[in-house]
């Protein structure tokens, strides 16, 4: 059984048909590219998934379980919203850092705001504050970033920035991690390093959907690419097979002009 199963999805904005008939499955563990030119709907998939976007059509199911269903209006209640995107990651193409907290209450404050609906925190809050706080600096440990806890948003680089949010996202465990183009803000020095904290994930086989431009990336990293055009999915397959040998004339036409760019 997929991790992730979508189905039939479609999203509209008035008359404008943004996604049309998108479906797709992830297994546990692997990594999928999304790649595609701007406007091509690939930022309102990602949307869409973590409910920021309600779709106009289709499914999404998580684990066997139906977070969507637009022919069942239980699944839509404004009150589930939250509890589904729990099962979503979302790092953004900015940073969207809090400017007034540091790198460690960044990553710890969803966390500990969760944590005050536990039965249990008023009784074991300590406890469970020290054991947040030890997995935010674990977490910031992991993305190179130990020694700069400490710092608030203004004191890091572009690079360092993104890499809180990552561990951010980390924070909840959630699922399904989920990047939108997040070097696009980024200048080309600062690109490797956050490339190299995705490639570590991705290594450690976390379940992922990337937005991405950098070819040889998704080509070298992910199990799975999608190739979105005008809010369809015009390929799907293999990384290595969609990116060097692909069966789609639109496909090609796009990868012809990415690699004069």
């Amino acid at each position: 059984m997929p991790i992730l199963d979508v189905q039939h999805i479609e999203k509209h904005f008035g008359a404008t048909r943004v996604l049309e008939d998108i479906s797709f499955s992830l297994e546990q563990g692997q990594a999928l590219a999304i790649i595609g030119s701007s406007g091509s709907g690939k930022t309102t998939l990602l949307r869409c998934l973590n409910f920021l976007e309600s779709p106009n059509q289709g499914k999404i199911l998580v684990n066997g379980e139906t977070l969507f269903d637009s022919d069942d209006p239980a699944t839509q209640r404004e009150a589930e919203v939250r509890k589904k995107r729990l099962h979503f990651g979302l790092v953004f193409q900015s940073f969207n850092l809090f400017p007034q907290y540091t790198a460690l209450e960044n990553v710890t404050l969803a966390p500990r705001l969760l944590a005050q609906e536990r039965s249990d925190f008023k009784q074991n809050k300590k406890a469970i504050l020290e054991e947040i706080q030890a997995e935010g600096h674990s977490l910031l440990g992991k993305m190179g970033l130990s020694d700069r806890a400490d710092h608030y948003p203004h004191q890091l680089s572009g690079g360092q920035q993104q890499r809180v949010a990552i561990a951010r996202a980390l924070a909840l465990k959630p699922d399904i991690l989920c990047f939108d183009e997040p070097t696009s803000a980024l200048d080309p020095e600062l690109t490797g390093e956050v490339l190299k904290v995705i490639r570590s994930l991705a290594e450690q086989k976390t379940t992922m959907i990337i937005v991405t431009h950098e070819m040889a990336f998704a080509r070298d990293v992910a199990d799975q690419v999608i190739f979105m055009d005008g809010g369809v999915i015009v390929e799907q397959g293999p990384a290595r097979q969609v990116i060097e040998q692909p069966r789609e004339e639109r496909t090609r036409q796009f990868l012809a002009r990415y690699s004069e760019n």
